[in-house]
């Protein structure tokens, strides 16, 4: 007999899903701070930062393929250890090799919660609320980089740098003994010991085109956002002369476009089809980036301009996002596990090279980031286009493939 999933259950996953993003963006206030106490250079201090983001995305593959084989809930209390082993390692920290250590450690367990809380989620509430399910934890995830890096800076002022990594053994330790009590084992008790080898699970899931047009989709979206994000930063210090402080307040419009979006998703759930609300959120996506572009080139810039057409980016990210992970994860049902660490890596590996692409041509100009968001933006209209298509040929279209 199946379980039926409580709301601390869901309360459970949703604080999961928040681990990953609280992770990565705590960290940012502590880069100086880290960067005067061990001596570093700008380049060495910064890839203490950017080594985790990549640990993260590569471990998202191995734990969706172990979830498949071994059982959701075993792999995702390994992970938590992980995560809270590189978390005290990192604390105690007295070299920069010990650093990086544990914060590939750390990364590395933080990589269990992006992709497991998803294949858990399509688990316990099935098909029917699934896109429902991944709104709810999008938005947790969301609220992430909205208070961490504050919560970073007040840690980093008042204790010091070690302070933020105590916190997150605290917190990580309390997610871990609530996983414990509250997350069953979710996989189909049929399911198991039939996916064969790891790598044979990759090629049937990468010669399925409407997987592959679903995850590119919401790697082009996250693309976009990145680049948005990160061109409004440099611009609005470099080009506008704002503080740091401004920008903070402007950049809450953000987040709050991919809320308001996810609520969109959560509210329609399965009454709109999967490929329909896809399409749609990349078409929004590339409206806004189009209507940036036209205000940029044709008046003075300022600040409404970056961020109120981002908010909108981000508003059709959080529409099309989980439709087409929910969909995705549920082309061939027996591998969700292993579809979504494959669709996060290939979320946040096009998201990085799309935010790296502005950063090589970027010149202190609006120009450049018009550039790379509106390719970045057509390209997921490209694969958000293809996905509808699909549909159409195989006259499938709705919320999610039950069938393997």
């Amino acid at each position: 007999m199946s379980r039926i999933p409580g709301p601390l259950f869901g309360l459970c996953l949703g604080v999961i899903a928040f681990l990953g993003p609280l992770a990565i963006h705590i960290y940012m206030p502590v880069i100086p701070a880290v960067k005067q106490a061990f001596g570093l250079s700008d380049a060495l201090a910064q890839a203490t930062f950017s080594i985790a983001v990549l640990g993260m995305g590569v471990a998202t593959l191995a734990y969706g393929a172990l979830a498949d084989r071994l059982g959701r809930r075993p792999v995702l209390l390994s992970g938590l250890g992980l995560f809270l082993l590189g978390s005290v390692l990192s604390a105690a920290a007295v070299t920069v090799p010990m650093l990086v250590a544990g914060r590939v450690v750390q990364a590395l367990g933080a990589g269990c919660g992006i992709t497991l809380v998803r294949t858990i989620a399509r688990d316990a509430y099935g098909p029917e609320r699934l896109v429902k399910a991944i709104a709810y934890l999008t938005m947790f995830y969301t609220i992430g980089p909205m208070i961490s890096p504050v919560a970073g800076g007040v840690l980093v002022d008042a204790f010091g740098w070690r302070a933020v990594f105590g916190f997150s053994v605290a917190a990580a330790a309390a997610i871990t003994v609530g996983v414990w009590l509250v997350i069953y084992e979710t996989r189909p008790p049929g399911e198991a010991g039939q996916h064969g080898r790891v790598l044979r699970g990759y090629g049937e899931l990468l010669t399925q085109p409407r997987f592959l047009a679903l995850v590119l989709q919401t790697g082009f979206a996250t693309g976009t956002f990145l680049i948005v994000a990160s061109a409004s930063s440099t611009l609005m210090k470099e080009l506008l002369g704002r503080p740091a402080t401004e920008f903070g307040l402007y950049f809450v419009l953000l987040p709050l476009g991919f809320m308001t979006g996810t609520m969109i998703s959560s509210r329609l759930g399965n009454r709109a089809p999967t490929e329909t609300m896809v399409l749609t959120g990349s078409l929004v996506c590339l409206a806004a980036a189009l209507i940036q572009a036209g205000l940029l080139l044709a008046l003075p810039p300022a600040p409404l301009m970056l961020f109120l057409p981002g908010a909108f980016v981000t508003l059709a990210q959080g529409i099309s996002l989980p439709y087409a992970q929910a969909g995705a994860i549920g082309t061939v049902p027996r591998l969700a596990g292993t579809a979504a660490g494959v669709g996060v890596f290939v979320q946040q590996v096009l998201g990085a090279v799309f935010a790296q692409l502005y950063g090589l041509i970027a010149d202190g100009t609006p120009r450049p980031m018009i550039v790379a968001t509106t390719l970045c933006a057509a390209l997921g209209v490209a694969a958000g286009g293809a996905a509808f298509v699909l549909s159409r040929r195989d006259g499938k279209a709705g919320v999610e493939r039950t069938a393997a």
